[in-house]
């Protein structure tokens, strides 16, 4: 009779006979393979390595309403940033935006829910690249932080060292952005005088 710790062998070898098949079946991304548009998108302008197609949806999904407009589509390529808007012809835009619709509305409703957009992906498939650059799509703020800020200086960076082109112009906003709030401050606290009331709005006029 065999003993019960022959009998159990068999079952302790195993996990150890499957280890290589389970590691073979978890397929990862190759090293060397260039990342796509998205992965790029997702590095550069939200520090983000891993790519999710749930969590790039939501990220993407601007207004929270569950599916992908036109215009949210056209921000996240960059193409409606006040500084690049006109740089991009509109048949630029309608390229873009039919070529996403083509690809992935499954539906045919004119937008892109996050089924489909997960559906599209688990194809295997990944945003195209139209050679636009990775996306930039925050404010002014947003972009100067992560595109600039973070890249040259760090938190121990003084004021005086942010001479570069950018920090500039970046500051030089600010201090516009001050002057007209002061100027407004002052007109508010001003009280209306009467006479200087043009006529035509006076209640009284005849």
């Amino acid at each position: 009779m065999l003993k019960p710790t022959l009998l159990l062998l068999p079952l302790l070898l195993l996990p150890l006979l499957l280890l290589p098949l389970l590691t073979t079946a978890h397929t990862t991304k190759p090293p060397n393979q260039p990342k796509t548009w998205a992965e790029q998108h997702l590095e550069q302008e939200h520090h983000i390595t891993n790519f999710d197609p749930g969590a790039f949806f939501v990220l993407h999904d601007f207004d929270s309403s569950g599916t992908w407009t036109r215009d949210e589509v056209l921000r996240f390529y960059g193409l409606s940033q006040p500084d690049t808007h006109a740089s991009f012809s509109e048949e630029t835009r309608s390229h873009v935006w039919h070529t996403i619709l083509a690809s992935m509305d499954f539906d045919h409703n004119g937008e892109i829910s996050m089924e489909e957009f997960q559906s599209f992906s688990d194809g295997g498939n990944t945003l195209p690249d139209f050679g636009l650059g990775p996306g930039h799509h925050g404010d002014d703020e947003y972009e100067y932080e992560v595109h600039h800020f973070e890249k040259y200086h760090n938190e121990e960076t003084t004021e005086e060292e942010l001479t570069h082109p950018e920090d500039i112009e970046h500051f030089r906003k600010h201090n516009q952005e001050r002057e007209a709030e002061e100027r407004q401050a002052v007109l508010d606290m001003k009280p209306i005088i009467e006479r200087n009331i043009p006529r035509k709005f006076l209640a009284d006029r005849v």
